[in-house]
């Protein structure tokens, strides 16, 4: 199976991506003789049976996962001078994984008409849902109906814009409010753990609609109501909410966190309401996820004359 190969927002290269267990990944959903043969023995217990995903995070939390910290991080070049607090305070390599970041490295995109990125990960962006061919995988999309469980809550966002992104291992993995709002109460709908990652999701595009999942609502005042979702996904132990439902929420501000393991999040906006910057669209159209850190501008709101 081939890289996996993003653009990085800050340089603008490209980049291969280092993927946490990429030879397991690879294995489990790859095109070789062994993987189609054991696939089907193999891929529905991991994916459809939680506590596996819920032991092996189990195992993160233990204190003698610490030990993993400093070769996860020497591998995967995670800059320790953005960490809150010293490596001595992670007891574990959950700790670690749920890390807080200094603020000053991770900057808010100001004003009230600009929308700001949700969290570090690799992004896709949708302009228009309705418009184009397919979601990462060309020719092929998914049904928001399937996706939100509801079709009356579908129809309000045809034409609306769609966010993807997908949060590695090594990423910082707390998401954030991506503008001012009043979030309503997060709803789970409950499903299996696929990977989300780009080898597993190439193969079976509505994993989106089959994992395990949360929706919020985002009451704003510029651009009308936001659809806020949490997907999980293999050997993801959780996802943990930490801010108040009905309260006024500052652009930024937390909204929770995934325990140890890949995810993915979505954001729909409703038809429009935003504009994506330019460079975000042009990675997408070329078929490339697009690296980007919580706070940095997505888009601004389209002004009606």
């Amino acid at each position: 199976m081939s890289d996996i190969i993003y653009v990085d927002r800050l340089t603008g290269k490209k980049q291969i991506e280092k993927v946490y267990k990429g030879a397991v990944i690879r294995f489990l959903y790859g095109d070789s003789k062994l993987s189609r043969l054991i696939q089907p023995f193999l891929l529905p217990p991991l994916a459809k049976w939680p506590f596996i995903s819920h032991c092996y995070g189990l195992l993160q939390k233990r204190p003698s996962s610490v030990k993993k910290i400093l070769p996860f991080i020497k591998n995967f070049d995670v800059n320790i001078s953005e960490f809150l607090m010293p490596l001595t305070h992670f007891k574990s390599f959950n700790d670690f994984f749920i890390r807080r970041l200094k603020p000053e490295f991770r900057p808010i995109a100001l004003g009230e008409k600009i929308v700001s990125m949700p969290a570090d990960g690799r992004y896709y962006f949708y302009q228009d849902i309705d418009q184009v061919d397919g979601f990462i995988v060309k020719g092929k999309k998914f049904s928001l109906a399937s996706l939100l469980e509801n079709k009356e809550l579908a129809q309000k966002y045809q034409g609306g814009s769609m966010v993807i992104v997908r949060l590695c291992p090594s990423d910082y993995h707390r998401f954030h409010f991506p503008c001012d709002c009043i979030p309503g109460e997060t709803r789970l709908l409950n499903g299996y753990l696929y990977s989300v990652n780009p080898l597993a999701i190439k193969k079976n595009l509505n994993i989106f609609t089959q994992n395990k999942r949360t929706i919020c609502e985002l009451a704003t005042t510029h651009f009308g109501k936001i659809l806020y979702l949490e997907i999980g996904a293999t050997n993801v132990g959780s996802i943990q909410q930490t801010y108040c439902p009905f309260q006024p929420a500052l652009k930024g501000d937390e909204k929770g966190y995934f325990e140890f393991g890949g995810s993915s999040l979505i954001l729909l906006f409703q038809k429009g309401r935003i504009r994506f910057d330019q460079d975000l669209l042009d990675a997408t159209q070329s078929g490339y996820e697009i690296r980007c850190l919580m706070g940095q501008q997505m888009g601004t709101l389209i002004q009606k004359f």
